[in-house]
């Protein structure tokens, strides 16, 4: 298999510092570097359409885009700058409860999600897509073993009566969903996975 690298800005070229100059003569810099007969490949980029630029991204299913000012220099860290366009948001969400599956679907049917506030679990919506069958058995059996009788939610209006079952916060998922609504729910949410490298005390909401 063969594997290229897609380079799209420059830092230094040999010993020379370049990241006080615009971005636009960065990449004149970098271009004659770079060759097609090199796995070190040129990010492909246009100064103008931006928003068409953007749909197509999404129609060929690419995480999103990042604009950048042309005559910005190179920053480390966030900058008003550079802006990262997503065409799918993500956001790791605390897993609450969950509902019981319906009809012949295996595990469970939802999952109820949140996240921490001021020390509150604030309910952000179900999720019910993006689960194959190994995964949603995988997380009954998971869930089981958080059974709590108590609502772990503490703000938020989460669904309750009968097929709901709580769960300790414990559990953190990795959601997609296209944007938050006005009351603060997920807008088409799809399952990703499960984060175990991240604390469920430490999930905020991260975007307004």
């Amino acid at each position: 298999m063969t594997v290229y690298y897609y380079l799209f800005d420059v830092q230094a070229i040999g010993d020379h510092d370049v990241t006080a100059l615009p971005l636009r003569r960065r990449k004149s810099l970098l271009r004659p570097l770079l060759t097609w007969s090199d796995p070190l490949r040129l990010t492909a980029y246009r100064y103008r359409d931006g928003e068409t630029y953007y749909r197509d991204a999404c129609a060929h299913g690419w995480e999103g885009l990042i604009a950048k000012r042309v005559d910005s220099s190179y920053q480390h860290g966030r900058s008003r700058d550079w802006l990262k366009f997503k065409c799918e948001r993500r956001q790791e969400l605390v897993i609450g409860g969950w509902t019981d599956p319906r009809r012949t679907r295996p595990g469970l049917g939802a999952l109820l999600l949140g996240y921490f506030s001021d020390g509150d679990l604030v309910y952000a919506g179900k999720v019910g897509t993006g689960f194959d069958t190994r995964t949603l058995e995988a997380l009954a059996r998971q869930l089981t073993e958080l059974r709590t009788p108590t609502c772990p939610f503490t703000r938020g209006a989460p669904p309750t009566g009968s097929g709901v079952n709580w769960a300790r916060p414990e559990l953190v998922a990795e959601i997609a969903f296209t944007e938050w609504t006005a009351e603060g729910r997920l807008r088409h949410p799809r399952f990703l996975g499960l984060r175990r490298d991240k604390p469920a005390r430490e999930v905020v909401r991260e975007e307004p």
